[in-house]
């Protein structure tokens, strides 16, 4: 009779320690291995020495384990994410690295741990990438406007009338032009070559980000082409709820496992005679966020959820809580163009 198994697996930037686990709980073995190809192929083999692969527990799948997991969903093993182990156990039991694989095999065996985790191997991992790279730009592009704009209002007299009221696009297309000349005054000669390389730098980024956006547009074409269309969907917030969704949204058993996911559901916080909910600060911030600037563009220019809000207003509703139930809808509207 075939012995099935359970793995975990606690993950390190150089090692990662894997334990076996029987159908009860009891531990079969623990061993490391070294983070790379060469590592994860070893640790596949021992697991399958000790029988069959039910399913592996891993920590930091997004994380130190990300290549782990790409590797056993490759070689079809069920991968399954484990969080941080709890602290009150942690106390009672201490704290090492085969006792966390131990936990993870124990986690992912009693169903506490049985959420799947992304596969990062398809489009939506390019759009992840390229938004990453988008978001730092942007705020690099930010600060360094701001350095160029302060460095008018600071400078020598004759160069601060000169571009104190030029339009940041106007002022960033002049002062990249400039062509200074050291003259009898080496102040404004140093102030207007800083301004200048702060001028073209934000001109690079911009070129940076106008690539990023039209590789973000044809990826987010071919993989939800719909999301694109709706009201209040942009670029930046289409790509952010993609990334939140994986290249495997089947994951998400309903659109209220998104709702969720997205940190817009209700939390319950029930007891006794008292029967309430608290609002959710959980879930991936980033597609919250998106959520949100969905809905203020269509506060202000979407004829229905303009009277949406006007009737709620009169129901003696609040800003927030308006926003909290549109979130919720336009939650439930997007995850029918994720899947």
């Amino acid at each position: 009779m075939v012995r099935i198994i359970t793995g975990g697996v606690d993950t390190h930037a150089d090692q990662h320690v894997a334990a076996a686990i029987d159908h009860n709980g009891g531990v079969l073995g623990t061993e490391s291995f070294p983070a790379d190809v060469a590592g994860y192929e070893a640790l596949l083999a021992w697991l399958v020495g000790h029988g069959e692969i039910d399913r592996v527990g891993v920590e930091g799948t997004g994380s130190w384990g990300v290549g782990l997991a790409r590797f056993l969903h490759s070689h079809e093993v069920v991968v399954v994410e484990v969080d941080r182990p709890n602290r009150q156990h942690r106390r009672k039991v201490g704290k090492s690295d085969d006792i966390d694989a131990i936990s993870a095999a124990r986690a992912a065996l009693t169903g506490s741990a049985a959420v799947i985790p992304k596969t990062r191997d398809g489009s939506v991992e390019e759009i992840r990438i390229l938004l990453v790279a988008r978001r730092s730009a942007r705020e690099q592009r930010i600060q360094t406007l701001n350095q160029l704009r302060h460095l008018v209002f600071t400078a020598p007299e004759p160069i601060r009338c000169r571009f104190k009221d030029r339009p940041k696009t106007g002022l960033v297309t002049e002062v990249a032009k400039l062509r200074p000349r050291l003259g009898s005054d080496p102040v404004s000669y140093t102030t207007l070559l800083t301004m200048r390389g702060l001028a073209r730098r934000i001109k690079h980024i911009n070129t940076e980000m106008k690539t990023i956006d039209t590789r973000l547009r044809l990826l987010i074409s071919e993989t939800a082409p719909s999301l694109l269309e709706l009201h209040g969907v942009g670029l930046d917030t289409a790509a952010s709820l993609l990334v939140t969704a994986g290249d495997n949204p089947d994951r998400l058993r309903s659109e209220g496992s998104w709702a969720h996911l997205c940190g817009v559901t209700p939390i319950p916080a029930s007891s006794g005679k008292t029967t309430r909910h608290r609002l959710n600060r959980g879930g991936d911030r980033h597609a919250n966020a998106a959520l949100y600037r969905i809905v203020l563009t269509r506060m202000s220019s979407d004829p229905r959820t303009r009277a949406y809000v006007t009737r709620r207003r009169a129901e003696g509703r609040s800003n927030r809580e308006i926003v909290r139930c549109l979130k919720r809808y336009v939650a439930r509207e997007t995850f029918k163009h994720l899947t």
